[in-house]
């Protein structure tokens, strides 16, 4: 594992030594907010890259160092499907991290994205959602998006409202997301990003101009990035 110190880096040599890296971080941010605060809340993304990670949290010898009954667990973005499609965050979630804890059920709370009315849902799951959150778990695709905000995406000039319904440029299009001031107020990020495909944004995202518009995977560049070596290969280390 290999840490770069200016920017929170750490860098893992494998998907196997990421995945318990990621988990061990989220554990102890975990743990911290709630000795700060007596609970957490925790929002968490999707994706290939995360569930492994979930799934170590909540199914090795990590889990039992997590106070299970005084986390809140909430949505950085879903997906306009059912809870039980294979592309449904929520489904991820129930399956990977707690899937030995079925008693914290009922403290995870859907992001209703596939309601009737996505903009109604959107506005009560903001209302929901604690401000500022306490962890916030984010990925980035290849071409910088993170959560559900696209390069160019409208959602990123959002101020007023902290989750809005979008149309994405991948399928499935319809969403719901967090906006970037969620990110920005989020008490600590957590970037887990793997894969070669990634390394040439990840190099424009921690080396480059600033500009959240075109990589809005840059609005968490004060997270402690988790990645590893393959997507770690254009970074000066």
């Amino acid at each position: 594992m290999t840490t770069r110190s200016r920017l929170k880096i750490r860098v893992a040599k494998d998907r196997t030594e990421l995945r318990r890296l990621a988990a061990e971080v989220l554990a102890k941010k975990i743990r911290s907010a709630i000795q700060a605060r007596g609970r957490c809340s925790l929002a968490l993304s999707g994706g290939s890259t995360p569930g492994p990670v979930y799934e170590e949290l909540g199914g090795s010898d990590l889990a039992d160092d997590v106070p299970w009954s005084q986390l809140e667990i909430y949505f950085a973005d879903e997906r306009a499907v059912p809870v039980d499609h294979p592309e449904s965050t929520y489904r991820l979630v129930k399956e990977t991290l707690l899937q030995k804890h079925p008693e914290v059920l009922g403290q995870m709370f859907r992001m209703p994205a596939d309601a009737a009315d996505r903009d109604a849902a959107a506005k009560r799951y903001a209302r929901r959602l604690p401000d500022p959150i306490d962890v916030l778990v984010l990925g980035m695709g290849p071409d910088g998006h993170t959560a559900s905000l696209f390069p160019g995406s409208p959602a990123l000039d959002e101020r007023e409202q902290r989750v809005v319904a979008v149309t994405a440029p991948k399928p499935p299009p319809e969403r719901m997301t967090v906006t970037p001031t969620v990110i920005e107020r989020a008490r600590s990020i957590v970037m887990i990003v793997a894969g070669a495909e990634k390394a040439a944004m990840l190099s424009r995202a921690l080396n480059g101009i600033v500009d959240p518009k075109a990589i809005p995977a840059q609005l968490a560049r004060r997270a402690t990035w988790i990645v590893d070596q393959e997507a770690a290969a254009g970074l000066s280390l």
